[in-house]
């Protein structure tokens, strides 16, 4: 919690004393009744002391008072609110490995299934883009709220060689400050999603990891595959190679932890809705600091009434 004039917090200094002059006072008042009359006499005068309930009424009083002091120095509180705009952009790998079949029907075409639920039930509002990388990155639609075409270009994605994972995340990550002056705003996010470590390209992923860092662009990365994933390739002869493809979760777990992003792991088509589905909660809200004097200054009116309401119910006064 922060506040915009902390200075009145200084206030609360004066509570402790408040309590010490009331324990003098309380002090004086006792001597004083103990001269005019005989301490041993009262209870046959009075049916049962008040006891601990005597202190209640000041205590809420003190409280309310505390609540007072706080609001008047404007606190401010980290709130989640509902996210109306931002731009997303899902960032696919399309490497040769994304065809292994471990992940049915392969692993692109389950990145290809969610991405299209995950963008279906976004916000209206918000912008979603797509940048697929093999041995080089590119922009497959540029952020847009049109759906139909962000469908389209996830479903136009296909394999390919190499994994440029650190240019694709650069891209993604300067694509709004490269194209400012066309209306494309900085994205909000990235989603990574990908198998395996890099492989060619010019930006090693953990400089761009920064410099989405840099720019206030947190990469959300899933690592899609099993270590049983197996993948075909033609030779010359009518010859075929299986190469294994394991997943490969260093280059992912360092991107997310640089960025300020979080690292999933999807080892089947169901895991991976289920994170998609993390994912887009997470992102449909934000954090806002939002000025709450109001509840402290309601909170001090209740208590004053509750302390006063006390004070009269059981001692027939208000202090």
């Amino acid at each position: 919690m922060s506040f915009s004039s902390p200075a009145w917090l200084l206030g609360l200094v004066v509570l402790p004393l408040l309590v010490v002059v009331y324990l003098v006072l309380e002090q004086r008042r006792r001597r004083a009744a103990a001269a005019w009359g005989t301490p041993a006499l009262l209870p046959n005068l009075v049916d049962r002391p008040p006891g601990v309930r005597r202190y209640v009424p000041l205590v809420v009083f003190l409280i309310a008072l505390a609540a007072m002091i706080v609001g008047v120095a404007r606190p401010h509180a980290n709130v989640t609110v509902r996210r109306e705009e931002a731009t997303v952009l899902l960032v696919i790998d399309v490497s040769r490995s994304m065809g292994a079949t471990d992940v049915k029907p392969t692993r692109l075409r389950a990145a290809q299934t969610a991405a299209h639920e995950f963008v279906k039930k976004m916000p209206s509002k918000f912008r979603v883009g797509v940048v697929s990388f093999a041995t080089l990155a590119q922009i497959a639609v540029p952020p847009t709220q049109d759906r139909p075409l962000v469908d389209r270009a996830i479903d136009y994605l296909h394999t390919g060689e190499g994994t440029a994972i650190g240019d694709a995340v650069k891209m993604a990550a300067t694509l709004g400050t490269r194209q400012r002056a066309d209306g494309v705003v900085p994205p909000t996010s990235i989603l990574l999603i990908s198998d395996g470590a890099r492989d060619g390209g010019r930006t090693p992923p953990k400089v761009a990891a920064e410099k989405a860092r840099a720019l206030h662009v947190p990469v959300y990365t899933i690592l899609l595959g099993t270590p049983a994933g197996v993948v075909t390739h033609k030779l010359p002869g009518g010859y075929t190679e299986t190469i294994r493809v394991p997943p490969s979760a260093a280059t992912l777990q360092l991107i997310a932890r640089t960025s300020g992003g979080d690292f999933f792991t999807a080892s089947n088509d169901k895991r991976l809705n289920e994170v998609y589905t993390q994912l887009r909660s997470r992102l449909g809200h934000k954090t806002e600091s939002r000025e709450v004097t109001d509840l402290f200054a309601g909170g001090a009116a209740l208590l004053l009434l509750a302390g006063g309401a006390l004070s009269a119910l059981w001692f027939r006064r208000v202090p």
